[in-house]
């Protein structure tokens, strides 16, 4: 009993002597910067046959909204695959537009997110991983990113997916490639980092107002 007590103890010490590592902002890029945020999605992002493993990380806004969007009605828990059905230009009205319900949702309406690539081995993602539908290609999140770039677009889905049942709140996901709307959500990644190198996606999703 003591043993293994002690062996604890030894254990946590060892942890919070690594801990201001972290502090040193050492962070090298995208992937690691968004390590230290809140992982609030883990998944496969669809669009016609692609897939793409992309984790979220919670920049700012309301967890909430997340987990109450991004609900699988079947199951109970959380979607593991979203697909991406319509396309936004990234012209400025439209983006307004995006603004302007971000400011409506706020403080805890909306949710504004830091995509990167899924790693497939990382810690506890192997058995919540989905499994790739059959007829869908797996593929990196950056062919989606420059996808996007291409289209002067960002991605849009419409939440819940297969629609509200009952009282759900509604609302919208815009996933946005990397643009002047996007980088003003990560002012400070792009102070930590010095440069924001790494394909990613800027998610916004915002509930709607009744």
């Amino acid at each position: 009993m003591d043993s293994e007590r002690n062996h604890r103890t030894g254990e946590s010490e060892s942890k919070t002597h690594e801990e201001p590592k972290s502090e040193t902002k050492k962070l090298k890029n995208l992937s690691e910067y968004a390590q230290t945020l809140q992982l609030a999605w883990n998944g496969l992002l669809v669009l016609k046959n692609s897939c793409f493993p992309t984790s979220m990380h919670i920049l700012e806004g309301d967890l909430g909204v997340i987990n109450g969007l991004l609900k699988d009605h079947s199951s109970g828990g959380k979607l593991t695959q979203l697909k991406i059905a319509q396309r936004l230009r990234l012209d400025q009205p439209k983006l307004d537009e995006v603004t302007r319900r971000i400011k409506q949702g706020s403080p805890n309406g909306y949710a504004v997110l830091l995509a990167t690539q899924s790693a497939p081995g990382s810690a506890g993602t192997e058995g919540s991983f989905p499994v790739v539908e059959p007829g869908l290609q797996r593929r990196l999140l950056r062919n989606l990113v420059s996808y996007l770039k291409q289209k002067q677009a960002a991605g849009v889905i419409s939440l819940p997916v297969g629609g509200a049942k009952g009282r759900d709140s509604t609302g919208m996901l815009y996933a946005f490639p990397p643009c002047e709307f996007s980088q003003q959500y990560l002012q400070s990644a792009l102070r930590t980092l010095g440069k924001l190198e790494e394909e990613h996606m800027v998610i916004v999703i915002v509930k709607d107002t009744a």
